[in-house]
């Protein structure tokens, strides 16, 4: 799965609050991930869809209705490739400083 279609998907503040809630309780139907929310069934499904297809979310059917479950691998690995990237130079700058900081104390 491609980076630009995670960013996109969480790109909307809409979609994160989806993630949100299927985060804080995971296999929610349609219907229970509409509650609350001030957007139709129609827009929750096709923002489902937009998560789903950056492989955010999954779901199962059981009957007639449809589980939606949270993936949070492609959100883990943009962390790995992008922010764990930028937190390894400033580690680095804070331990040859407290380095230095320690030679002149010495």
């Amino acid at each position: 799965m491609s980076d630009d279609a995670v960013f996109k998907a969480l790109a909307d503040a809409s979609r994160r609050k989806l993630l949100d809630r299927l985060r804080q309780r995971n296999s929610q139907t349609l219907g229970e991930l509409c509650g609350g929310l001030n957007m139709t069934r129609q827009a929750v499904a096709k923002h489902l869809a937009v998560l789903k297809k950056a492989n955010l979310v999954s779901w199962r059917r059981k009957g007639r209705e449809r589980f939606h479950f949270i993936n949070p691998v492609p959100i883990s690995e943009i962390a790995e490739r992008w922010i764990r990237n930028f937190e390894h130079p400033r580690l680095q700058a804070l331990s040859t400083l407290k380095k230095n900081l320690e030679e002149k104390e010495s």
